[in-house]
């Protein structure tokens, strides 16, 4: 993957960069973040790029990409939610519990989402799905991928070849850092679900909210 992802970089430059964060911040599992790491190495070991360049189309195609997601998942994933919500074992709670907390935390799930690979991922389609403002998300969301640009590209262009030799015990960090974090999400959401539905249903008394139109 490093090589190819050398390969595509010396090739087609910042166009690679933009491209394949902005899928895979549309929900396509590719590697974005990877991209402009390998990136920001590429520049700071070769000077073929500029790393603000770099920066910049990382940040244009996180935004972007971002934004895609977010009115898919507003177009088709909340009627998608609710035609197969006993599948999924959603109930009207939960569903209503999810708009809660999107509402009212949703602008620190866009932010640090973008540092976190499932959420860099799946964040603006449920920032879509659960009916998150659209200028509060746009407001996130370009803060995040401005600062996830500009840290992970400076980072990667300032260490350069040295990066090579710590980046290998990184990955296991970030994986266990998520991992923890998930974990205390979700012991968080079951101790306190009942507790949290009924905060959603005083914000959206009576049945689901109908599909926006």
């Amino acid at each position: 993957m490093s090589e190819t992802l050398v390969d595509l970089i010396a090739t087609h430059g910042y166009w690679v960069v933009a491209a394949i964060v902005g899928l895979e911040s549309m929900g396509l599992p590719l590697p974005g973040e990877t991209t402009l790491v390998t990136a920001g190495i590429y520049a700071g070991t070769t000077h073929r790029l500029n790393i603000a360049f770099v920066i910049g189309a990382a940040a244009v195609g996180a935004v972007v990409g971002d934004n895609l997601g977010f009115w898919i998942g507003r177009r088709f994933g909340y009627r998608l939610v609710l035609r197969y919500a006993p599948f999924l074992h959603l109930s009207t709670g939960r569903i209503k519990l999810g708009q809660y907390l999107f509402q009212s935390h949703g602008g620190k799930v866009v932010f640090f989402g973008r540092f976190i690979a499932v959420l860099r991922t799946l964040s603006a389609l449920l920032a879509g799905i659960n009916w998150m403002s659209w200028w509060r998300f746009l407001f996130f969301n370009m803060a995040g991928g401005v600062v996830w640009a500009s840290a992970f590209g400076l980072l990667s262009y300032g260490l350069g070849k040295q990066f090579e030799q710590i980046r290998g015990p990184m990955p296991a960090i970030g994986v266990g850092l998520a991992c923890a974090a998930a974990a205390a999400g979700l012991w968080f959401a079951r101790r306190h679900e009942s507790e949290l539905e009924a905060k959603a249903e005083r914000a959206f008394p009576g049945p689901v909210p109908p599909v926006p139109r």
